[in-house]
This record gives C-alpha cells, structure tokens and sequence, in this order.
C-alpha cells in the first residue's frame, strides 16, 4: 500500500512536469480528445507552449530530460518504438540530450575505494576533476601507479543511482500495470513490456562490468580492422561501478575544419565509420549502436576509435541475411527479390500476394534513384520500408529497429562530414563481400565440408549405435526389455514409499527410457 502511494506521487509529479511543457496531453490533439482526456488535462494544468513552432515530440523531449535519468531512458526506449508514440516523436525523442551536471570528484574517489577495496593512491597516481558527465555516469582522466605509468579514463556510477532507478521503474511498473488493467489500447501496446526493456537495458548499463564486456567482445571481433580501434579495458581497475579503459588520444569528428587541421581527410573518415558500422552488422551481428560525433575520435595513426559500449545491438545470422538480402535487393532494384527475402523470413503473411508486395516496395525505391546523392537517405528508406511492412502485417522487429536508429545517426554524421557522401555505394562492398563470403562459390564449399564433417561424425558413432541397438532387440527377444538395477531400486524405493508424485514422475522416467530404447530400433 506504501509502496503504492510513493508511486502515484512520482507519477503525479512527473504529470505535472509533463503538462508544463504541454508535453502530457498536447494542445495540438485536445480537440479529438474525448471530454474525459480534456477534463484530466485541464486537472493536472496543462498549458499551451508558449512557442507554437516547438512540436509535441520536442516538447517532450525536454520534459523527460528535466525529469532526470530514468525519463531520459524511458524516453531513449520509446525512440525505438514509432508504434507507440508515432514517427515525429520518435524522431524527436532520438534528440535527447544525456548531459547532467557533475558530482564531486572527492565522491567518486570514494567510490572507486570502496568499489575496488583499495586506496586510490595505490592505483593511480594522478586523478582528474570530470571531464564528461552523463546521467548514470561519469569519466575522469587518470595515470596508472604500474610501471610504466598508463593514462586512463575512470568512468564512475552516480552515487544512490541504483537508488533512483529502482524508484522510478517502480512507479513506471504501476503506471503500466494500471494502464493494461484499464485500456485496451495499453495491452495491444504491451505497455509492461515496454517497461520491461527499459529497465533491462538500465540494469545492464548499471553494471559497468557488462559495458567492459561489450566493448571487449567488439575489440575482438574488430582486431583484425585497420581503421577501427576499441580501447582496451583495465580488469584490474573495474569493478561494477567503476569501468576504466585505455584513453584515446585523438581528434574529435565534430567539425570536419578541425579534422583536416590535424590532417584527417573527412571524407575518408565518413567512409570508415559507415563501413564499420555496417561490417560489425552483418559480418559479427554485434554493433556499436550510439555512434554519435561525442563517441567518436580519430587517433595518430588515422584509425576510427569509438567509445561508450553502453547500448549495442545484435542480429542473429537470420537477421543479418535478411538485412544483406535486403539491401542488395534495393542496390539492384530488384523488388521481386526483396519481398521474396520478407517471405522467407516468415515476416509478411502469406495471405498477402508476393506480387502485390513487390509493387509496394518499388513505390518505396524507385523515387530515390535519379535523385542527387544528399538527398538520398538509406535510414529513412528503411524506415518507409518498415511502414510499409506494418500495413502488410509485418510484427516490430526489435533488431532491425535498433540498427534502423543507428543508421539515422551514422548517416548524419557521415553527412555532416561529407554532405555529399554517398550511403549507397558505401554500404555496396560489405554487402556483396558479406553475401559471397555466406552464399557465394567458398561458401557453398563450406557449408559441403561442414555436412562431411556431420556424416564423419556419424559414422564413427555407427558401431556404438548398431551394439546398442543389437542389445536391446536381444532383450526385447528374451522376453521384455530389462531396467539397470539402479532404475529397479528407486521404483521399489518410490512404492515402498507410496509418494503419488514420486512414482509417477519415476515411472515415467522409466518409460521413458523404454521408449528412448525401443526408439532406437526404427
């Protein structure tokens, strides 16, 4: 009962957050609103945006950053979900601003004690104040006590964060517990589910050790690329809340003027990050998915160098050909080839025609080509693409969705690098080498070996399998099949016992090893 107070107080204080900037129940739909919305606006005081140009999406945006962590990763998930909250919000929500002022550096000395067991003194010889504060953490620059020294960067939790997280999934939990119990519209939308990924996704992000983890596995599924580098993490000096890494010294890609002063080509640069974001996609199914310019950096020797491995994204091999197949598909105009991939894939009904599928595809890609380069989006034609799937009953495909966010951002940085830089010839090279190193000639040759190696397999476990078989037709010949006297033992065991629950569950364990036996005969 306690509990549930404190949550309709969070609740309705984040309500009349909301409904300061006209961001709860916006001015712009009160009039479809039906009497019972309007009148539980007009209680929480909602008020029109003073700026008309500001849109709700925006409007938003700005309430939830106000609302602190938890809003901003509330707001972070509803990006991903267009279905719920509409494209412009979603689109507008993809702006969030994760910046937080700074705890004290004293602070997250004490944590960093606390968390490793031991003095500060003893692992580093020199701390730095902040120099990056978000809302669940931040990073101060450091040298190693080790012989010789390194320079690192301390990323630290905020203190009672897990506190305030806990608080604010609780009140989202009961929001999205009463909304399913009274709206139909909530259950379809599986408001709970929602809630769900997000503190999934707040739990991960508040074990530093699991973003350690992350950005080992994707240094070594990248250690053979020559223009992309992950820094290399400190075990020794991480904990669950403190993560400290290999510092980057590099160039910031914010401003392709202060690239070429430090004498990076930016073009080049653009190429690389859609190139490896695209090659982490389909060649290892595990990708950096917050490649913004403050993630990014070009060091000495010319490489890419991202940090910040606190959101990634995966896509199992299914997903991966579909993307492959897909692109290809519309690189070669063939939209037969495309609608057949979603066929395949089990994502379009087949009540819908395959025919009548691949029409709405070309409507989708036939308008790009022709156009200038600048103006042809590779992001926001997957995002048509998905629209379009919706309304031949296509089901939300979380995967693709986080690649489709990552995308929009990976193809604003290249652009504002290079604002003519092609996505489509980009993405071409990692797409045919993906597609022939998975359907190609060697591929096939592989895939042969492989199915050699399975009969090898097979054939060395014949004789076991032919003397196991030999054995029990002699038993079931010599009048019945007969249990392993450990077998018999426990059934007389469990009778003696006169356990309903566990002679049954012991007789059909028996029986089933009979069946298993016999099985072995066909």
């Amino acid at each position: 009962m306690l509990r549930s107070l404190a949550n309709i107080r969070r609740l309705m204080h984040a309500a009349r957050v909301l409904a300061k900037h006209d961001a709860l129940v916006p001015a712009e739909y009160k009039d479809a609103l039906p009497p019972s919305a309007k009148l539980l606006r007009r209680f929480i005081g909602s008020r029109e945006s003073e700026d008309k140009s500001v849109p709700p999406g925006v409007r938003l945006a700005r309430a939830l950053e106000s609302l602190g962590p938890a809003y901003i990763k509330l707001g972070q998930v509803l990006a991903t979900r267009p279905d719920i909250v509409g494209n412009d919000v979603a689109r507008a929500l993809e702006s969030l601003q994760d910046r937080l002022p700074p705890f004290p550096a004293a602070d997250a000395r004490k944590i960093i004690e606390q968390s490793l067991g031991k003095p500060l003194d003893a692992m580093f010889s020199s701390f730095s104040e902040p120099i990056a504060a978000a809302s669940i953490a931040q990073v101060h620059a450091a040298e190693t006590t080790d012989a010789p020294s390194r320079r690192v960067a301390v990323k630290v939790l905020r203190p009672g964060i897990e506190a305030e997280f806990a608080r604010d999934l609780s009140a989202f939990a009961f929001a999205a517990r009463m909304a399913e119990r009274l709206s139909a519209e909530a259950r379809r939308l599986r408001a709970v589910a929602v809630i769900d990924t997000v503190a999934a996704s707040v739990a991960l992000e508040l074990d530093l050790r699991m973003e350690g983890a992350a950005a080992s596995e994707l240094a070594e599924r990248t250690r053979a690329d020559d223009d992309f580098h992950v820094p290399e993490v400190d075990w020794q000096r991480t904990s669950e809340r403190v993560l400290t890494t290999e510092w980057v010294e590099g160039t910031p890609i914010r401003d392709p003027e202060t690239l070429r002063a430090a004498g990076h080509d930016p073009k080049r640069v653009a190429l690389v990050l859609v190139r490896s974001f695209l090659t982490q996609a389909l060649r290892d199914g595990f990708f950096h998915a917050d490649l913004h310019q403050g993630n990014l950096f070009v060091d000495g020797d010319g490489r890419l160098v991202a940090v910040d491995f606190g959101i990634m994204g995966r896509l199992d091999p299914a997903m991966r050909r579909f993307l492959a197949e897909t692109l290809m598909g519309f690189l070669n105009r063939d939209y037969r080839v495309i609608a057949q991939v979603h066929y395949d894939a089990g994502f379009v009904s087949r009540r819908h025609p395959v025919d009548l599928f691949a029409q709405a595809l070309r409507a989708i890609g036939e308008p790009i080509f022709g156009k200038p380069v600048r103006d042809v989006s590779m992001a926001k034609l997957l995002q048509q693409l998905f629209d379009t799937t919706h309304r031949f009953d296509m089901e939300l495909q979380p995967q693709l969705v986080l690649l489709q966010k990552t995308m929009v951002v990976v193809e604003g940085v290249a652009r504002s690098l290079d604002p003519d830089f092609d996505m489509w010839e980009a993405a071409r090279p990692v797409a045919e080498k993906w597609m022939m190193e998975q359907v190609g000639p060697e591929a096939r040759l592989r895939d042969a070996a492989e199915g050699l190696n399975a009969l090898g397999h097979l054939a060395r476990n014949l004789p076991d399998l032919l003397r196991n078989a030999e054995t029990v037709s002699a038993m079931l010949a010599e009048g019945g099949l007969k249990l392993h006297p450990e077998t018999v033992r426990r059934i007389a065991e469990a009778q003696a016992a006169r356990t309903r629950t566990i002679r049954v569950a012991v007789w059909v364990a028996a029986g089933a090893l009979g069946l298993l036996a016999a099985g072995m005969l066909l």
